[in-house]
This record gives C-alpha cells, structure tokens and sequence, in this order.
C-alpha cells in the first residue's frame, strides 16, 4: 500500500477521533445535562448508533469533494489532492482537538471546509475557491443558531402550556405527552428518510415513513401511559415520560450524524485513496465499506474516550436542562435540520443545537443563560474555517516544498 495512503488513512482516523469527541454532543449533550442518561451510558449508546449510521449509512462519495468549495478542474496534478487532502485533515485535526479540550462544540464539517479552501488558495489563489458556496457556509453561521433557538422557544413554551401549566399536569400529559411524542417520531421518521435514505421528496417522506411511525408510538404511548402512569408528583411524572423518549431521539440524531458527518473524516481518505490508484478520474468512485467502518470505528472511540468535555458544555454549562427541555431541543433541532435539507441550505447539527439549547434558556428568561460560555463558543464559530484554512496552507506549503 501506498506510503501516502497510510499517512491519509491515520489522518483520517485522527480526524474521525476528533468528530467522535467533539459532535458528540450533537446527539446526547442534551440528554445527559438533563440527565436522562449518564456520561458513560451516552458514550456508548452514541459510539453503537455513530458506527452504525457510519457503516450502513454512510455517504458513498467523497464529500469534500463534491461540496464545490473548489474548482476541481483546475487540479492537474494528482498529487495535488493527495497533499491537499492531508493538509485539510491535519488543520482540522489540529482545531478540533484544541477546541474539544477547551469544551467548544465547532462544526466539524466547516473545519474540513476551511482546511479545503486553505490548500486551494496555496495552489491555484482566489479563483479556485466557490466563494458563492463558502458565502452560504458563512451565512448558515448565523441561520443556524436564530433558527434553532425560535424553534425550541416556541416548542418548549407549548409544551409548557400544554402539560406542565395546567391545572392537572398528570391529567393533561396523559393526552399531550403522547401527542407530543408522537409528533417529534414524525420528524424523526421523515430525517431518516431525508438524511439516511436519502429521499429528495418531503411530502413522501412525511406521508411514507414520518406519519405511520409517528402513529404507531402515539398510539403506544397513550396505551403506556394510561396503563402506568401514577405518579405521586404530577410535574416529576411528567419529566419521568420524557426521560424515556429523550433518550430514543438523541439515538437517533446520533445515528443521523454517523451517517452523514463521517464523510467529514473519510472524504479526504477516499479521494487519495481514489487519485492514487486512478488518477483525477476517480475521485467520484464510491467509498469502499472499510473506509467507512474506519470512520465510525474513529468516531466510537472519540465519544468513548473525550466526549465528555463538549457534553458537558452543551448539556450543563449553558443553561440548565430537564427532560422536557432536552426534549424540546432534540425535537426543535431535528425540524429545523429537516426543513433545511430539504431545502438544500448548508447548516450545522452542531449550530442548530446550541441554538436550540439558547433558545430553551430564553424561555425561561436571558438570566438562565450563561452569556460567557455562549461568547466563546460564537467566537469559536467565527474563527474556525479562516484558522483550520491558515493551518491548511502552511502545512500544504510546506507538503510542496518538501516534494
């Protein structure tokens, strides 16, 4: 095998690594701040459902690739790629890890994006970048976080109205906690369709798959409940059902996120793997199922390992969670996810989340915020693709030097 291939494979390994450590929170952050789950339980349910999406699901070209942040055409040189790809995967390695130990959840996907755009303006300048795409990228920076945290408000706050401020709580999550649950399994069932299948058409998604599983557990649910719901504290009673169903959609936004953010780390790996064995033609050829399993494998180990930093941001240190709050994000958060892929906008899970989770804090007025963590995550944000794509550059230029 190739001395540069196994280079780029540990490189994406790394990579996959840092994903695992960092997007962890994505799916179980909220979760375990509302402690529906504990740290160690979150760990291996995400690293299951990760590997999961990652090997089954798993995207089957190379994604950086494909995005369009680069005029490919202009690429003569395979080698080119090679490089390029090492040097995306070492600057958003390098980031990534820095961030994780500081506890800020970044987008993975625009740390890749910003190691891309840093190699390509080494070699070719400013015309190979589609500075049209990279514009969307910067404005789903904004859009992402506004539109989560008006989601989850607004969710949350009918939540509330619906079940926790009534007169009767147990009475009214007898009827609503089903509703409810049923509806946010509608949303999941139209993103499995949307982001795992990769359906293009809304309305059969939601009429296909959203709807009957979204029926069946209200149905479920309902039956449950009124079976065995008897609790001596109504508003304890009531967080204790969306415990349980916290659980099952963080689960899900954790395989969702396998099947789609390990292209982040096995992007790079097939296109060297793809222009050393045949040339600039193969860049478009499906990624075999071992740099898949590669990927998730990375991913598990990550969340198993050093997840637990950026959980405990997202889950904790923000605002405080319940299960009703936490259900309210992963619901608000799975919508919003859902809606702009369709839509084919370029957002963040990891954005959408923390947005979600602002919004929830807003809900219960701007006090319940922890406004310097929320400070430096933005900070975070802003700064990520112009450092990864420095570190990018000087590492690609020091590639073709030493070539």
């Amino acid at each position: 095998m190739d001395a540069w291939l196994l280079i780029t494979i540990a490189l994406g390994f790394w990579m996959a690594w840092n994903i695992g450590a960092n997007d962890v929170a994505n799916s179980m952050g909220t979760a375990v701040g509302a402690k529906a789950i504990t740290p160690k339980q979150a760990a291996v349910i995400a690293g299951l459902m990760n590997f999961t999406g990652a090997y089954f699901f798993g995207k089957s070209v190379t994604e950086t690739i494909r995005k369009g942040i680069l005029d490919i055409n202009m690429i003569r040189d395979p080698i080119v790629i090679v490089y390029g790809s090492l040097a995306a995967l070492l600057a958003a390695s390098i980031w990534l890890i820095f961030a994780t130990y500081n506890g800020l959840p970044v987008s993975t996907t625009h740390s890749i994006i910003g190691g891309v755009v840093g190699y390509g303006l080494v070699y070719a300048g400013t015309a190979i970048v589609n500075w049209w795409k990279l514009g969307q990228v910067v404005l789903s920076w904004i859009l992402s976080p506004i539109f989560g945290a008006i989601v989850a408000f607004f969710v949350f706050l009918a939540v509330k109205r619906s079940i926790l401020a009534r007169k009767d709580p147990v009475r009214s999550a007898r009827y609503w906690a089903p509703f409810w649950t049923g509806l946010a399994f509608v949303v999941i069932g139209t993103m499995f369709y949307i982001k795992v299948l990769h359906g293009s058409n809304l309305l059969k998604g939601v009429l296909f798959y959203g709807i009957p599983v979204g029926f069946t557990i209200f149905i479920l649910s309902y039956t449950l409940i009124k079976a065995r719901f008897r609790p001596k504290d109504p508003y304890l009673g009531v967080e204790r059902i969306f415990r349980k169903v916290q659980i099952v959609t963080s689960a899900y936004v954790a395989l969702a996120h396998g099947s789609n953010d390990v292209a982040n780390a096995v992007g790079p790996i097939a296109a060297a793997y793809a222009v050393l064995s045949m040339g600039l033609k193969g860049m478009e050829v499906p990624v075999p199922r071992w740099i898949l399993a590669l990927g998730g494998l990375g991913i598990a180990i990550g969340i198993f390992t050093y997840g637990y930093k950026v959980m405990e941001t997202v889950g904790r240190k923000i605002t405080e969670l319940t299960n009703t709050r936490g259900f309210s994000i992963d619901f608000s958060a799975a919508t919003v996810i859902l809606v702009a892929t369709w839509l084919g906008m370029p957002i963040s899970t990891t954005h959408v989340v923390v947005g979600a989770v602002v919004g929830i804090g807003l809900a219960r007025g701007v006090k319940a915020i922890n406004i310097s963590i929320l400070r430096d995550i933005i900070i975070s944000w802003f700064v990520t693709v112009p450092v990864t794509a420095a570190i990018s550059a000087v590492i690609f230029k020091i590639f073709l030097l030493a070539g």
